[in-house]
């Protein structure tokens, strides 16, 4: 198989999804991809590591991370085709939408493999790094991928239920460490994330199992992107990328130009006819 599955899970458990999301701020699609489709996809994603490496791009953040048993992936889509097709897959797009509406971008896709022995990093919310407060609506989701089942031990990602709702910094509770959860999926399922959700990646503490997640990070049209897909693709991938997935990176001269609102131009002599214009005068 070269190339993953554009079929959309059975309607009821995406609307149930859907309803989840919305009043939970967090929702799990299975069976999104099949469990050989999902292998299929972590062998390309560990090829990626590799190349990245090759280039000298670093899979380590100190500041991210305690230990270089998590191991990170950036700029997936410029390292395999096989990422391009899972950032546009329609049952991440449809939920994508229906949360932040046709006018998004796409700000950002990475990958995160928990080793044996990786730790937690720091408690947060996507929203809050990139929207000052008060949050009162979603302005981010995030879509996880499972590439392989993904529970407590093995560094699942934590979050804290009901944190959807919070609108400032001073909501998170003082004991918030004590009332983390862990998402737990099987491989093939992705993982919607409101982003107001406040997170954090969990431990391995099992001796051999390798926990493999993929980050795809949407955000409203008129956020400034994490990543500068412009100058961060070769003309040679934008040139290969569908027409869709250009405008969702924000690739042109317009970029992400008109996304707050209606972006049809309505002069005035459209929106006052004459007669009504003479007579407001």
């Amino acid at each position: 198989m070269g190339r993953v599955a554009k079929q959309l899970p059975e309607q009821g458990v995406i609307e149930a999804a859907r309803d989840h999301l919305k009043q939970e701020g967090w929702a799990i699609v299975p069976n999104v991809l099949s469990e050989s489709e999902a292998s299929h996809v972590l062998k390309r994603l560990w090829a990626a590591k590799e190349a990245s490496a090759a280039r000298g791009e670093s899979t380590h953040l100190p500041h991210l991370d305690p230990n270089d048993s998590n191991v990170r992936v950036f700029y997936l889509l410029e390292l395999d085709e096989i990422f391009q097709e899972l950032i546009v897959h329609p049952s991440a797009i449809s939920l994508v939408q229906d949360v932040l509406g046709p006018q998004f971008l796409i700000s950002n896709f990475t990958a995160n493999i928990a080793r044996p022995g990786s730790k937690s990093m720091a408690l947060h919310s996507d929203q809050s790094i990139v929207v000052p407060p008060p949050w009162h609506e979603s302005w981010a989701l995030n879509v996880i991928w499972c590439l392989s089942d993904v529970h407590k031990d093995n560094g699942a990602t934590l979050f804290i239920p009901g944190s959807n709702q919070y609108k400032t910094q001073a909501d998170v509770p003082s004991n918030a460490p004590d009332l983390l959860v862990p998402f737990e999926a099987k491989a093939g399922s992705i993982i919607l994330m409101d982003g107001r959700v406040w997170h954090t990646s969990g431990s391995n503490i099992t001796d051999s199992e390798e926990r493999a997640l993929l980050f795809g990070y949407y955000t409203k049209g008129f956020l400034r992107q994490q990543i500068n897909w412009t100058a961060r693709l070769s003309e040679e991938i934008k040139e290969g990328l569908s027409e869709e997935l250009k405008e969702w990176l924000g690739l042109g001269v317009a970029a992400n130009t008109g996304r707050a609102g209606d972006i049809v131009y309505n002069y005035l002599e459209k929106q006052y006819p004459k007669k009504e214009l003479v007579a407001a005068l």
